[in-house]
């Protein structure tokens, strides 16, 4: 990467305070079956499946950016023995793609429908993939000027397609591994396996006051598997043991409340037919789900950018929020001076990838370092992270499947 203005690197003190240090802090994870996660591993399935075929026709990837995508739930009766899904939810894949790959048409609609069945089949065990949903792409070609940043050259420098900023940070707080620990000890296989009665539409909203911890769960009984009020109890029951059991691992005060909105007086509780709220209760839009990180951190410096569907070549909406992470993690495990790191990046529309026009570090370090002293090394990190983000395509060809979207070394895509 050449050495001149654009790719300078600032090491600064960082901003704001580690999460773990202030009074109060709010972690928020959506599990897979929620339906804004839906979208964001409908899209990056999508994503992945173009990234394949272009790749396997003319050896580069090429434009195509599949990050919109829209679920609009539909309607259902559940009760306690089994159910019906009344009309279907429906999943309208939308964005811009390479069309012809040197006079081959791409089949586009076709790797959709395809990636987002298989998906929807792997993942969410209630659920019916061919009568439960219906899929509709809406995908065009993308603009010349656009389409013209994603060269098939490879000794061409890839040109970001956007003007856009990331970020990332490390270490997690107790909190944020609180929050992730428990959506995943919840939607596991072996959880599914065990009790198939819980749905993969997990919601966790972890509060730490002081040493206190507050976990608000949200999860989808699945009705076929409970079949009276005491069995959907039992249910809610299991779903706070789980919880309480991966949260203990890490903090010892913890109080969790399962399905607030329950009235079970009036019957009315969280029972669905799929496992997921988007069979009538909730829509939900690529973007609006959990970061690369994997999870949604008010107390943190964060980007709105849906990374979820954006090719890795040139889209640094998605590219940078993995290299910016990268980043922070590598300064934290490497570098015995730093504790806690955050990487900001910014791109420039036109200019090559991998050199930003922004980077900054916000470090701290352990037992009054001064920044100085961690300040080159720091910078030699970061401009190895950014020299090898051309090659975020080619690990995810190697690395990523339609059953379990892009998962990067150390960091969750979503």
């Amino acid at each position: 990467m050449p050495e001149d203005a654009s790719t300078a690197v600032v090491v600064s003190p960082p901003l704001a305070a580690h999460p773990d240090s202030r009074e109060i802090e709010m972690v928020e994870r959506k599990g897979r079956g929620h339906p804004d996660s839906i979208c964001d591993a409908l899209a990056e399935a999508f994503g992945i499946g173009l990234t394949r075929f272009y790749y396997e026709r003319c050896g580069s990837v090429l434009h195509h950016n599949v990050d919109k995508v829209l679920l609009a739930a539909g309607s259902s009766a559940p009760r306690f023995g089994g159910g019906d899904v009344i009309a279907p939810f429906d999943i309208y894949l939308a964005g811009r793609a390479t069309q012809d790959v040197d006079g081959t048409i791409v089949p586009i609609a076709d790797i959709a429908e395809q990636t987002s069945r298989a998906w929807l089949r792997a993942n969410l065990h209630a659920l019916d993939a061919e009568r439960h949903v219906r899929i509709h792409t809406v995908v065009r070609a993308g603009s010349p000027v656009l389409s013209a940043l994603v060269g098939r050259e490879r000794a061409q420098r890839v040109r970001a397609n956007d003007t856009s900023f990331a970020v990332g940070y490390a270490p997690p707080s107790q909190l944020e591994q609180i929050v992730l620990a428990v959506e995943q000890a919840l939607t596991a296989p072996s959880t599914v396996a065990a009790h198939p009665m819980l749905g993969e539409d997990v919601k966790v909203m972890g509060v730490r006051r002081g040493q206190r911890i507050d976990l608000t769960i949200a999860c989808a009984i699945v009705d076929r598997h409970v079949r009276t009020l005491a069995d959907y109890a039992d249910a809610k029951v299991n779903v706070a043991r789980l919880a309480e059991s991966a949260a203990r691992a890490h903090a010892s005060h913890i109080a969790v409340a399962v399905n607030t909105a329950d009235d079970v007086d009036a019957g009315h509780v969280y029972l669905t037919v799929t496992g997921t709220s988007a069979e009538a209760g909730d829509d939900g839009q690529t973007g609006r789900g959990n970061r690369v990180g994997g999870l949604i951190t008010p107390c943190r410096p964060m980007t709105l950018e849906a990374a979820a569907g954006k090719n890795v070549v040139s889209h640094v909406g998605k590219s940078y929020s993995i290299v910016a992470h990268r980043i922070a993690n590598e300064l934290v495990g490497s570098l015995p001076d730093v504790a806690e790191a955050t990487c900001v990046l910014v791109s420039r529309i036109g200019q090559p990838v991998d050199a930003p026009q922004a980077v900054e570090l916000q470090i701290q370090t352990r037992n009054g370092v001064a920044l100085d002293a961690v300040r080159e090394a720091a910078t030699t990190v970061a401009r190895k992270c950014l020299r090898d983000i051309t090659g975020l395509s080619t690990l995810l060809i190697q690395q990523a499947s339609i059953e379990s979207p892009a998962d990067w070394p150390g960091i969750r895509l979503f």
